[in-house]
């Protein structure tokens, strides 16, 4: 009898095993996917409170952050308290786990939430993940479990163009916000450049070209209202390091340099164009040994960050002479950059710039972005360090036509690692010559209509899965499919709407108001509802003066009447696009829909499409085209310069882009009566 009894006893053990086995929470959902993962059973419920298990600065700034995040994102301020931790308590305490390195935490997840990290970031990293964990359940619990989560690569990045399009200084602070939710470490800033000149009839004095930080050794250097001062700059870095986020200023020499050709003509190059220094110029050292200096000296400079991009990309190779007089260039300003203390970053340029000058890069790093200008293999047995940012996998040059206009996410889930230089190219994975991996936003068409949310909706749609494969590389485990389903899911970071999405995961009405009353304030959820909506609203008209606003909001303006010809039309970024059409005759009501999506803008009225305005294709022509098929959209720009494009086939094509982020935060001083205004965060289907 007591045989059976143990036998029924085991079989009994047995049939419980595989619901034991199954109880167990699977690695949970975060970008970028967790490292490592040891599932528990059931959830763990927050009590309110924050324990700091020791008296760590490091630890304090990290839970601090974790508190106003939570607050801001689910409306419950957590407490900091010190003592003995209870059921429901996230505690902060300290490691000695040295494999942790800078960025690397524990998380414990039981009756109590424990995370240790050796560092600050590591232990900011931590809130991060928290702060998914949490917006992905109603009650913000959180599956218990444990990881040990560590980054397989130190430099996860992202570089921005702002030489070539004007981005405000408050997009870059929610741009920081963004990153550092997604544990991006790094943010290069592309500080100048210039249009190309086929745009702009063949004429260098016409063609744009900017350099966006205030210079008080070059006074007028940067464009009045289109660049930054140092004190903006200097905040923004402080601001980065608060999140953990390191901001790379680049100045980009002796290529890319119009701005500093329109400040002083005398340095520009006779042979190779004007946007290029004339490196054999003694002035051109001055200027550039003058410029850099102001902000890399001194115990505070205004470049805060180790680090700093010296450019070097593109310069031309047309001889002997020009490739060694380049490559001294080169070898000059990387010393040049160490001796403020400061460790130079620069584009890989030296399989272009063959030669046998001597190039000083032993503490330098290389972003390895094209074949044709680096050897990659060739950089490694010298001993370089890299980064890896090869264009055909990790290029945005939005709008343009060549290039990605959105990154191929499931090329990069199914190929790209840092471990990938370009595509024949590929070391080991974490090669010790290998610092990281960024992607890049190349703003090449000045002109040609892109917005910041045009670039922002760009950007998340890569963000996720750079983040990823730079976090976990070759360890990703996370199905391509559960990324595309649940990214999107996700918030921008703390506080951030930029794209401008209402009620995500269902389609539906989020705003419905009986009468807009002019001068209004909406009171809506966020100042402006992004791709894609339909807005609708019936107008009596009445007559109404150029420029008369129905919608405004910080980046856009919808126009009952545009400043030009009183046609319906909106405006953002310095660019007003205008519908055909114009508003009937007092006394006569009409309803208008506005519908949006990323490619374009569409207007119905009373239910009929009556325009698209999708991508425009424009053309250079040679100077001396006709005026009358001349496009000139700019309206208030930012930038003085306009690109000269029209409207018939020539040469050097440009895709012009209408979009809209619909602007809901206040109503304009209108006559007309407008009601039955409805905001949907879909397009129906017609």
């Amino acid at each position: 009898m007591k045989i059976k009894y143990y036998t029924l006893c085991l079989l009994a053990a047995a049939a419980l095993l595989p619901l034991q086995v199954l109880a167990q929470n699977a690695k949970p959902f975060v970008v970028p996917e967790l490292t490592s993962w040891q599932g528990g059973e059931g959830k763990f419920s927050p009590s309110g409170r924050i324990v700091l298990a020791s008296k760590s600065k490091a630890l304090r700034s990290a839970a601090e952050a974790l508190a106003a995040d939570y607050q801001q994102m689910f409306g419950q301020r957590l407490q900091l308290v010190s003592g003995r931790a209870q059921a429901g308590d996230i505690v902060f305490a300290l490691s000695s786990d040295s494999s942790l390195g800078e960025e690397g935490y524990q998380l414990d997840i039981r009756q109590q939430t424990t995370v240790r990290a050796r560092t600050a970031q590591g232990a900011y990293w931590a809130t991060r993940t928290l702060l998914q964990l949490s917006e992905q359940d109603a009650q913000r619990q959180l599956p218990q479990g444990s990881t040990t989560d560590i980054p397989q690569y130190a430099l996860r990045g992202f570089m921005l163009d702002v030489g070539r399009k004007y981005i405000p200084i408050d997009y870059l602070r929610q741009l920081v916000k963004v990153l550092a939710y997604y544990k991006m470490n790094t943010l290069q800033l592309h500080l100048n450049d210039n249009g190309f000149k086929q745009y702009f009839g063949n004429d260098w004095a016409k063609t744009s070209g900017a350099f966006r930080l205030e210079s008080t050794t070059f006074p007028g250097l940067a464009p009045k209202g289109a660049s930054y001062s140092k004190r903006e700059f200097i905040d923004l870095q402080l601001q980065a390091e608060a999140q953990h986020v390191d901001i790379i200023p680049e100045i980009d020499v002796p290529a890319h340099t119009l701005a500093f050709a329109h400040y002083r003509p005398e340095l520009a190059s006779k042979d190779q164009g004007d946007d290029h220094l004339d490196i054999f110029n003694p002035k051109t050292y001055e200027f550039i040994d003058a410029l850099f200096r102001e902000y890399l000296a001194g115990p505070n400079p205004v470049f805060r960050s180790k680090h700093f991009n010296i450019g070097t990309d593109e310069y031309s190779n047309a001889t002997e002479e020009l490739r060694e007089k380049f490559r001294a260039f080169t070898d000059r300003y990387v010393r040049y950059v160490e001796s403020f203390g400061k460790q130079a970053y620069l584009w890989g340029s030296l399989k272009h710039a063959y030669g046998k000058t001597p190039v000083k890069l032993d503490k330098a790093v290389v972003l390895a972005w094209s074949r044709d200008f680096l050897d990659a293999s060739a950089a490694r047995k010298e001993g370089q360090r890299l980064v890896s940012i090869p264009d055909s996998y990790t290029y945005i040059v939005p709008g343009a036509g060549y290039y990605y206009d959105y990154l191929d996410t499931k090329l990069l889930y199914d190929k790209y690692t840092p471990a990938l230089m370009d595509r024949s190219t590929r070391f080991e994975e974490q090669d010790s010559c290998i610092l990281g991996g960024m992607f890049a936003v190349w703003n090449d068409h000045y002109g040609n209509g892109i917005s910041v949310k045009d670039i922002h909706h760009r950007i998340m749609h890569a963000l996720p899965y750079m983040a990823l494969k730079t976090w976990t590389a070759g360890k990703t485990a996370v199905p391509y499919e559960t990324m595309q389903r649940l990214s999107p899911t996700l918030s921008e970071a703390p506080g951030v709407h930029e794209l401008g999405l209402w009620a995500k995961g269902e389609q539906r009405e989020v705003l419905h108001l009986e009468r807009l009353q002019p001068g209004a304030k909406l009171g809506a959820k966020l100042p402006e509802i992004g791709y894609d909506y339909s807005v609708s609203f019936t107008v009596e008209p009445r007559e109404e003066a150029k420029g008369t606003v129905l919608l405004s909001s910080p980046t856009a303006k919808v126009y009952l009447s545009d400043p030009r010809q009183g046609l319906l039309g909106f405006a953002r970024d310095g660019y007003l696009n205008t519908f055909r059409y114009r508003l009937p005759q007092s006394g006569s009501k009409v309803t208008i829909t506005i519908e949006g999506d990323n490619e374009g803008t569409s207007l119905y009225v009373d239910g009929r499409l009556r325009e698209r305005l999708s991508r425009q294709t424009l053309y250079a022509q040679p100077v001396g085209g006709d005026p009358a098929l001349r496009l000139d959209q700019q309206y208030e720009a930012p930038d003085k310069f306009a690109p000269e494009v029209y409207q018939v086939p020539q040469r050097g094509r440009m895709f012009y882009v209408r979009t809209l982020v619909f602007p809901l935060e206040a109503a304009g001083q209108f006559k007309s009566t407008v009601t039955d205004l409805r905001v949907l965060n879909y397009k129906p289907k017609r």
